[in-house]
């Protein structure tokens, strides 16, 4: 089922443990029908590392996790790990410019959760946490945002600006003029030294608002309430992406298209992230993060074609 993203980000769920086996026995050597615009397939264009090592695992079925023995299609969704059929130094790996916590509903069906594919494709950036074991988020505030939707949630490209209320001492709590000069005690400065100063004091802001960390809540809508409620959340800027439109197989029904699977909505925010923050032309550095699902939402839109339900 999926998550939460009222225009939002967050999260769903993904993979039944039997789906993509069944998909390999009907599937055959379908291919995906080519789509008649971006809008019918908006993941056609990703730049994406080859995915032959899937299209084989596929054709060969099933195969054991290295870790717990399991039967797994692609990858064991406990273990976070690739299958036997899929090595891993055949699966890209994508470096994060922030590190990610995923806090997974203890209810959510870890064979439907698409939270996996980021902990496989970005392992080094990427910690998954099962509620209510999560981290205490308090004095790390400053550099921490969470991605969920509501009446305090402020776009990406704003980030640095509300962060500023967040400093390690509070300073700006309280208090939305952000504009003086927080820490330093005002004195007479000769007109030469004014402008190293306040280019000194312009770099410490910079430092003390940067973003470090992104928490996502991975749950299907209905379950947010218990997690997005808990103690060690509240206080934390909350961001929430509204322009985007998922391409998940398993849409929560009834809900706007703009709920997005938690591998969307971690892969949306980086790239806003990348161009409104870093301020860098976006050139497909983290589409490898959708390797997995781009490759799943061809069998499944194979599948459905090939049933006459598309």
């Amino acid at each position: 089922q999926l998550t939460m993203s009222l225009n939002s980000s967050t999260l769903l769920n993904e993979e039944n443990s039997q789906g993509p086996k069944r998909n390999t026995e009907c599937l055959g050597t379908l291919e995906l029908q080519s789509p008649s615009s971006f809008q019918d397939n908006p993941l056609q264009q990703l730049q994406l590392a080859s995915q032959e090592v899937l299209e084989k695992a596929k054709k060969s079925g099933r195969s054991k996790c290295p870790r717990c023995s399991s039967s797994r299609m692609f990858y064991c969704y406990t273990c976070f790990v690739p299958v036997e059929t899929v090595p891993t130094k055949e699966i890209p790996a994508v470096k994060l410019p922030l590190k990610i916590d995923i806090i997974k509903h203890p209810n959510e069906t870890d064979g439907k959760s698409t939270a996996v594919h980021a902990k496989l494709l970005a392992p080094d950036d990427v910690t998954i946490y099962k509620y209510p074991c999560i981290p205490e988020y308090e004095e790390k505030r400053h550099e921490i945002a969470l991605i969920f939707p509501g009446p305090n949630s402020v776009s990406v490209k704003d980030i640095a600006f509300h962060l500023q209320k967040y400093t390690k001492k509070g300073v700006y709590d309280n208090d939305d003029d952000c504009s003086r000069e927080p820490f330093l005690k005002q004195a007479k400065i000769e007109p030469k030294e004014e402008k190293n100063l306040n280019e000194c004091i312009s770099s410490n802001r910079s430092e003390g608002t940067r973003l470090k960390k992104i928490i996502f809540i991975d749950s299907t809508w209905n379950q947010t309430n218990k997690i997005i409620t808990d103690e060690r959340l509240q206080g934390l800027l909350q961001i929430e992406l509204k322009t985007r439109k998922t391409c998940f197989w398993r849409h929560q029904k009834g809900k706007p298209d703009t709920y997005l699977s938690t591998i969307e909505a971690i892969y949306y925010f980086l790239v806003d992230y990348h161009q409104e923050i870093l301020k860098e032309n976006y050139e497909g550095q983290y589409d490898n993060l959708l390797f997995f699902f781009s490759f799943m939402y061809t069998l499944i839109k194979n599948a459905k074609c090939s049933t006459g339900k598309e």
